[in-house]
């Protein structure tokens, strides 16, 4: 199932940015649904994820206190709202869904185990 995934785009750092990610068809039961996010050279990272089932939320280090992970059940879609961007948070960011994974796994591991990814999407956050 390929995830649908909008937003992103260019901002001067301490600027806001949002991201969201549908998955398709009422009967995909999510269990866990995230971001990672890859910049060049360096390995995918785990961002941040969320269980639709008890919106538990889980953030890296690095982004917590500025990104806030939030979902929508009843459109199946996710969205990120990142705020006081860094240029560091530049990146091509991925949603990935699974229906088994604990939504801790986005920051755990880098998302290899994740049934269904979305094309990614660009942020770059200028100097």
């Amino acid at each position: 199932v390929q995830l649908q995934a909008s937003g992103g785009g260019l901002v001067q750092a301490g600027g806001s940015l949002g991201l969201s990610c549908t998955a398709p068809g009422s009967t995909f039961n999510i269990n866990a649904i995230g971001w990672y996010r890859q910049a060049p050279g360096q390995a995918r990272e785990g961002v941040s994820g969320i269980s639709p089932v008890d919106g538990r939320t889980y953030y890296a280090e690095s982004v917590k206190g500025r990104f806030t992970i939030s979902a929508d059940n009843a459109t199946n879609t996710v969205y990120l709202q990142m705020n006081s961007l860094k240029p560091g948070d530049t990146a091509v960011y991925y949603c990935a869904a699974d229906p088994h994974l604990h939504p801790i796994v986005v920051i755990t591991t880098n998302g290899n185990a994740f049934e269904h990814w979305g094309k990614g999407t660009q942020v770059t956050v200028s100097s």
